[in-house]
């Protein structure tokens, strides 16, 4: 078993971070357990549900929720994009983390590894906090490498100065 590793840095005068899928590794309560510990003021799923299914974690929703934690799920293919469907979820997602993070919250982006629908959403966050996208990139790959895996990814979150 793997326990949940997340990835974190600063932005405004909060934390963003992207982690792997809480129960990927095996643990789930653990893993639900260290996000309690963390204090995310929201949660932004991107794995379908059938990801979090097969990881043990179809209660993600709920359990965050009872833990005190907004949650957004946008579900998002493993390899792939929100698309102009998503773009609600997404500003509604935008407006509850931008006020977290400038307040000095905790705002946690997951998929099922951690890399790259996590990245692609934390980069564009980033952007519409008002980074410089090649900085804001360097930053997160500073703390996960393998953050924004597809060209699709890194187009979809360069978009994020337009929030």
């Amino acid at each position: 078993m793997t326990a949940l590793v997340i990835h974190a840095l600063p932005v405004l005068r909060g934390i963003l971070a992207i982690s792997a899928l809480p129960g990927a590794g095996g643990d789930y309560d653990a893993d639900l357990a260290h996000l309690h510990d963390w204090r995310p003021a929201l949660v932004l799923t991107l794995t379908t549900m059938s990801e979090m299914v097969a990881a043990d974690a179809g209660d993600l929703g709920p359990d965050i929720m009872h833990i005190g934690t907004r949650w957004v799920h946008l579900p998002v293919a493993d390899y792939g994009v929100p698309d102009a469907a998503d773009n609600a979820k997404w500003r509604r997602a935008v407006a509850d983390a931008l006020p977290a993070l400038r307040g000095g919250g905790r705002v946690l982006i997951h998929c099922k590894g951690g890399c790259g629908r996590a990245g692609m959403a934390a980069l564009r966050l980033m952007i519409a906090a008002g980074e410089a996208p090649d900085a804001a990139l360097a930053r997160l790959r500073a703390v996960r490498p393998c953050a924004v895996e597809t060209k699709a990814q890194m187009r979809w979150a360069l978009q994020g100065g337009a929030e």
